[in-house]
């Protein structure tokens, strides 16, 4: 972008705080950016290793039988996760550049109306696993507490509410928050997973290399399906890259914003992944926590490992599955950040996480990130042609947040290609997100072209009249 185009762009986001919204949805100034290239590293290692990923690894093992062997899995995450880099880097760039969060960036394909629907669209799979992780990590305090007790004391349903209740207490600090506690628990959480695999390595290496590293596996469709799998679990998270990015100082050039997540993301997933994958080999469970506990046969260690996975439920809520569906519903009620971050931790207490794992499989953990990322890979696809083709990096901040602006109302075209490149995605589940990416950004330059010839929406676009 040139210097003219820089500096257009920093007169446009000079928003008044009579918009219509709360103030934390107004650009972020260069003042209100507090978080620095070495502490967004460790907020993406703090999510990336947690115990949902690792119940990713294990799913990997179903019934005893490795879908996929050490070196297939090992080569479907690096895969993903450059192009998980990639589209982050991509994905992130206007909210860096203006400050604005993902459900203003929304508005500038989908409209102000439009922008619910899509929203609610990240909103939704982030709450579910708000209280997924929360459950693991209630799980976790449930063996701590059975420990510290003596066993008089074992009820995984209070543990959760508890530690749901900590997290919503936390979260209403925001941003601020979420830096010490990620800075924290993600080297102390790395450093007791390094025990663990060293444990797994030599008590178990027998029956892992059995049924997981010298399994056949598939280079075919369970390969391919895990890629979107392990992107799927992203891309809720890169969908609102802008709700992180404009958190970030600023200076940082695109490439070194993707080295920013392309680094913690693999240190952090191949730790978790292979350590999952280790756990139910070993054990037949795919339940991490309980795996553990078979595992590690000491109370004191017990004790430790828990209180760890405890902090990375916490960790990876603060980052992925708190502040962006706090936005949405700042967003609709109009409401104030701290009585929304309350009610987001409340609807996580009623996510009923517990269905997705059972202890003989995690296969229900999988279906739900194929099945919500259906709809998120058109939503991304829609974003970044929007910014990139149709408007190239031009756009006019302050009239994402005019209520009778020109981004009132909702866009058909992008409406119409979000549900086309969902349909497509149905089509062939395991490959989801992409076919669902590519189908709907055909469709969305089609429909702009050729369609709705009045819109007010192609003011501004390659398209415009």
């Amino acid at each position: 972008m040139s210097t003219n185009v820089e500096s257009y762009m920093t007169t446009e986001t000079q928003i008044q705080h009579d918009t219509g919204v709360d103030e934390s949805l107004n650009p972020k100034t260069d003042d209100g950016r507090t978080v620095g290239p070495i502490d967004y590293i460790f907020m993406w290692i703090g999510d990336g290793v947690n115990l949902g990923n690792m119940t990713l690894g294990a799913s990997l093992i179903a019934a005893g039988i490795a879908t996929l062997n050490l070196v297939q899995t090992m080569a479907a995450a690096i895969i993903a996760i450059g192009i998980i880099s990639i589209i982050f880097a991509l994905n992130d760039r206007l909210g860096y550049r203006t400050g604005i969060p993902y459900v203003v960036q929304l508005r500038l394909s989908f409209g102000l109306q439009g922008s619910i629907v899509s929203s609610l669209l990240r909103g939704i799979p982030a709450i579910i696993w708000y209280g997924f992780q929360s459950w693991i990590g209630g799980t976790a305090l449930n063996e701590i507490a059975k420990i510290v007790t003596g066993g008089a004391f074992d009820s995984v349903a209070i543990c959760f509410v508890v530690l749901q209740l900590v997290q919503i207490v936390l979260s209403l600090y925001g941003f601020h928050a979420i830096k010490w506690v990620e800075s924290l628990t993600s080297i102390v959480i790395m450093l007791a997973l390094l025990y663990v695999f060293g444990v797994l390595l030599t008590s178990h290496s027998e029956v892992i290399t059995e049924k997981w590293v010298h399994a056949q596996g598939s280079w075919g469709l369970p390969f391919f399906a895990f890629i979107m799998m392990f992107m799927g679990n992203y891309a809720a998270i890169f969908l609102s890259a802008a709700d992180y990015s404009r958190e970030l100082k600023t200076g940082i050039s695109d490439a070194k914003r993707g080295f920013l997540y392309f680094l913690p993301i693999l240190v952090a997933y191949g730790a978790t992944l292979t350590i999952g994958g280790m756990l139910a080999s070993a054990t037949g469970i795919s339940n991490p926590v309980k795996a553990f506990a078979i595992v590690v046969d000491n109370s004191y260690i017990t004790l430790f490992v828990s209180a760890f996975i405890v902090l990375g439920a916490v960790a990876v809520n603060m980052v992925a599955n708190i502040i962006p569906p706090t936005y949405v519903i700042t967003l609709l009620t109009k409401m104030k950040f701290k009585p929304a971050v309350t009610i987001t931790g409340l609807l996580g207490l009623v996510s009923f996480p517990w269905v997705l794992v059972q202890d003989s499989s995690a296969k229900g953990l999988g279906i739900f990130i194929l099945i919500y990322s259906a709809f998120l890979g058109p939503i991304v696809s829609i974003l970044l042609i929007e910014y990139y083709v149709l408007r190239k990096q031009k756009v006019n901040i302050s009239d994402l947040y005019k209520e009778n602006g020109p981004f009132s109302g909702f866009n058909p075209c992008a409406m119409l290609a979000m549900l086309i490149g969902a349909g497509a995605a149905f089509i062939q589940v395991e490959l989801a997100w992409i076919i669902g990416l590519v189908v709907s950004g055909i469709a969305y330059i089609l429909l702009m072209k050729y369609t709705f010839k009045d819109s007010k929406f192609k003011k501004g676009t390659i398209f415009e009249k």
